[in-house]
C-alpha cells in the first residue's frame, strides 16, 4: 500500500500531493463534527469518513501527516481564542488559533517519525491516552460516537490492527484483515436511564459582552425568576439553569438567596453562580430544595481559561501580563453529588461534563451547566455535546445539560 502511494506521489508535485492528502485527511477527521453542527447525523457517513481518516493517518507521507495535524487543530479549535477578548486581550485570538494548529501538528506529527504502518498504529493508539496541556477535547475515538463503530479502546485497537495488517499480508487475501473491523461494530448500545423526575432545562441567550455589566443584572435576575416560576407552574419537579447565570457572588446577595429558597418549597432549583470565601473565588452550582441550599464547587478547571497549566514562575507572568493579575479559580477536591427528590445527580460545570473524572463511581445522572457564549459564534457547543455524549455512553449515564447560548438538552 505504501509503495502504491509512493508511486502516485512520484507522478505529481510532491508538495501538492502532500498538501492535498493532508487537507483531505483533516477534512475526513472533522467531517462528523461539522455534519453534526449543521444538524446532519448520518451513521454511514460518520463511519466511512472516520475509518478513512484513521487509515490515511497510517499511510500518508510524513509531510502530509504534519499538514493533517495542523488543519485538524485549526478545524477543531479555531474558536479557543475567542474568549480572550473578554479579558481585554482580543489581539491574542489569531495567535491562540495558530498555536493550537501547531500544537496538534506536533501531536499528530509523532506519526511522521516513521513510515512503518505498524509503528504508526501503535503510536496513534498511544495518543488516545495523551492530553496536551491537560486539555482533553481531542478524543480520537469520538469520531465514532454517532457511527456504527464502538467508542471503546479495544474497538479502536481493532480498527488500527485491521488497517495495519493490510500492509503486511502479501497474499491475494491481503485485504482480508479489513474484515476484522466487524469486531469493532457497536451491535448493542447499553441503555441509558431517564431520571424519574420531571426536569426543566433552561436555555438562555445572554451575550458574553453584556452578561457582566452592572446595568444588566436586574434584568437577568428577573429573567431567571420568571423561568423558575414558569417551570413551577408547568408542573416540573426540578429546574436547571446555566453556569454562572447569576453573574455575581451569590453568597453576597442575601435577597436573591432568600427569593430562591422561598421558591424551592415548590420546585427544586439548580443554578450556576459565583462564590467568594476568604478572598478566594469559586465557580459553583447552587442547589435549592425545601427552603435550604447546598453548593457544589467546580473540581476541574479549564486550562488557560480558569487556570494556567504552567510552572509557578510562568503562571505568574501570564496572569500579570495577559489577565491583569487575575488569579486562578479555586477548586473542590472531589466531585459533588446532589440528592434531589430522592434521586442522586452528579454535578458538572461546563468543561467538567466532558471529563472522565466526573463519571467515576456510581453515576447514572449528571446535571451539567455551561456558558458557551464565551465562544460565540463557533462549533464549540457542538464539540462539547459530542464529547459529553462520548463520556455519557461510555459510562451508561444520562446528562441533563443547561447552557447559555447553545447546547441545552438531554444527552445520552
Amino acid at each position: 500500500m505504501i509503495q502504491k502511494i509512493k508511486t502516485l506521489r512520484d507522478r505529481y508535485n510532491h508538495n501538492l500531493f502532500d498538501l492535498f492528502f493532508g487537507v483531505i485527511t483533516a477534512l475526513l477527521f472533522s467531517a462528523f463534527l461539522y455534519l453534526e453542527h449543521f444538524g446532519i447525523t448520518l451513521k454511514f457517513l460518520n463511519t466511512l469518513f472516520g475509518l478513512c481518516a484513521i487509515a490515511l493517518l497510517l499511510y500518508i507521507p510524513k509531510r502530509a501527516v504534519l499538514i493533517a495535524g495542523f488543519f485538524i487543530g485549526l478545524l477543531w479549535f479555531y474558536w479557543i481564542g475567542y474568549s480572550f477578548k473578554y479579558n481585554g486581550v482580543g489581539y491574542l485570538t489569531p495567535i491562540i488559533t495558530f498555536a493550537f494548529a501547531i500544537i496538534y501538528m506536533l501531536f499528530f506529527g509523532i506519526l511522521a517519525l516513521t513510515n512503518s504502518v505498524a509503528l504508526r498504529a501503535v503510536i496513534l493508539f498511544g495518543l488516545t491516552f495523551f492530553e496536551p496541556m491537560d486539555f482533553n477535547w481531542l478524543q480520537i475515538e469520538v469520531l465514532f460516537v454517532d457511527s456504527y463503530i464502538g467508542i471503546y479502546k479495544y474497538q479502536f485497537a481493532i480498527i488500527l490492527a485491521s488497517f495495519a495488517l493490510v500492509e503486511y499480508v502479501k497474499t491475494s487475501f491481503r485485504y482480508a484483515p479489513l474484515l476484522l473491523i466487524i469486531l469493532s461494530v457497536n451491535f448493542n448500545q447499553p441503555k441509558q436511564p431517564d431520571a424519574p423526575i420531571k426536569i426543566k432545562l433552561v436555555a438562555t441567550d445572554i451575550k458574553q459582552g453584556e452578561k457582566w455589566k452592572q446595568e444588566n443584572v436586574s434584568a437577568t435576575i428577573k429573567l431567571i425568576f420568571n423561568e423558575i416560576e414558569k417551570a413551577r407552574n408547568d408542573g416540573y419537579d426540578l429546574v436547571v439553569l446555566p453556569e454562572s447565570v447569576f453573574p455575581f457572588y451569590m453568597n453576597k446577595a442575601p435577597l436573591v438567596l432568600e427569593g430562591l429558597k422561598e421558591l424551592s418549597y415548590d420546585i427544586s432549583i439548580v443554578t450556576g453562580a459565583l462564590l467568594k470565601e476568604d478572598e478566594h473565588h469559586y465557580n459553583v452550582t447552587y442547589m435549592f430544595e425545601d427552603g435550604n441550599f447546598s453548593i457544589a464547587k467546580k473540581m476541574i478547571l479549564v486550562p488557560f481559561g480558569e487556570y494556567i497549566p504552567l510552572p509557578s514562575f510562568a503562571k505568574k507572568f501570564v496572569n500579570e501580563f495577559f489577565f491583569d493579575g487575575a488569579s486562578d479559580f479555586q477548586t473542590a477536591t472531589t466531585p459533588t453529588d446532589f440528592i434531589i427528590k430522592g434521586v442522586k445527580f452528579r454535578n458538572a460545570i461546563c468543561y467538567e461534563a466532558s471529563r472522565a473524572e466526573i463519571y467515576e463511581g456510581d453515576v447514572n445522572f449528571v446535571l451539567a451547566t455551561s456558558n458557551n457564549a464565551w465562544f460565540y459564534p463557533s462549533i464549540e457547543p457542538t464539540l462539547q455535546k459530542l464529547l459529553i455524549r462520548f463520556y455519557a455512553r461510555k459510562n451508561r449515564a444520562t446528562v441533563y445539560h443547561s447552557a447559555n447560548w447553545q447546547g441545552s438538552g438531554v444527552i445520552k
